[in-house]
């Protein structure tokens, strides 16, 4: 079979190995839970096991065919798809909503941004798996303890009788709101408005693209990023919990507000290291390079960290900060 061939049936290829896969996986919990001695209600159900298997697959499949991932990314992702699917449908639905609206967001005004960034490269499957870690890293280990410790399955936030599940749970969906966030904010916020962002330490005008920089959009545009997740989160938990847990819960709508809130701690913590710790400099052209080179002018930071750690280290903090700030004000709600 030539490379057009199996790029043609990989699809149909895929969706029919999920189901004698999801057999097998199914078949291994029942064996483990045998072994361990674990009760019956440890056992995730085969129907599970098949979504958990398939819903990533197509998320992958429809990453490659839109480019919004390469290959390298689409393989990673779909791991990391399938634990948190496995673990809450919630956690997969945030993952989804981070890729498709960060996706639609670094395609926005794309033909400006190249003017401003040497290494822009929006719209050619820029999401390595590199990227995939960054973004989905720190989600998918609390995923796995969430798996390990809680068991599967999706559950409301009550930090009074859930309190490990509702830890683990507000910390996924930090992450993913803060990086979705922080996209939405460097995407959108480079190419709307009519003045220059300022950095985020001195206060003074920088070019538009330069690490660090935010502006008043940028700022408003990332807590509506994480906004949308923390939405997305609240409606799978307020459709797919039990009517009778989710009647005996407190609100859960505060959710949609905590997620606005990692969305915008999560882009000030990214500026905060990005004006610090990753160099910013401006070449002849006028265009923001990430490195220091001949005819570039110093304009922030010192390259220590790059684009890719500073997303990842923002979201281990927003991820681990959420849980304690949404337990202490939950109540206020």
């Amino acid at each position: 079979m030539n490379d057009g061939a199996l790029h043609k049936y990989l699809p149909i290829i895929l969706c029919v190995l999920s189901l004698p896969l999801s057999m097998f996986m199914w078949i291994g919990n029942v064996a483990y839970s045998k072994i361990a001695n674990d009760n019956e209600e440890s056992v995730i159900p085969p129907t599970r096991w098949l979504f958990s298997i398939l819903a990533p697959i197509l998320l992958m499949m429809y990453g490659l065919k839109r480019k919004g991932v390469n290959k390298s990314g689409a393989a990673l992702g779909l791991f990391c798809a399938i634990i948190l699917s496995i673990s809450s449908h919630a956690f997969l639905v945030c993952l989804a909503t981070f890729f498709f609206t960060s996706s639609r967001a670094t395609k926005f005004r794309c033909h400006l941004k190249r003017k401003l960034e040497i290494d822009f490269r929006g719209g050619e499957g820029q999401r390595n798996w590199a990227q995939v870690i960054c973004n989905a890293g720190m989600a998918t280990q609390l995923a796995l303890l969430y798996l390990l410790d809680c068991g599967y399955g999706e559950r409301p936030v009550d930090f009074t009788q859930l309190y490990r599940s509702s830890w683990l749970s507000v910390g996924i969906m930090g992450s993913f709101a803060c990086c979705n966030g922080d996209t939405w904010a460097s995407e959108l916020g480079t190419v709307v408005g009519r003045w220059d962002p300022f950095l985020i330490t001195t206060r003074k005008r920088v070019p538009r693209g330069t690490n660090g920089a935010v502006s008043p959009f940028g700022l408003l545009v990332s807590f509506l990023g994480g906004v949308v997740v923390g939405l997305s989160y609240y409606l799978t938990i307020r459709y797919t919990v039990d009517a009778k847990i989710y009647s005996h819960s407190p609100n859960q709508w505060p959710i949609i507000v905590f997620g606005g809130i990692a969305g915008l701690l999560g882009s000030i913590v990214d500026s905060l290291l990005g004006a610090t710790l990753q160099y910013s400099g401006v070449d002849t052209s006028g265009r923001i390079v990430e490195r220091p080179g001949k005819n570039v002018r110093h304009i922030s930071g010192v390259r220590i960290l790059d684009n890719h750690s500073v997303n990842l280290i923002s979201s281990i903090i927003t991820a681990l900060l959420m849980p304690s700030i949404a337990m202490h004000f939950w109540d206020l709600f």
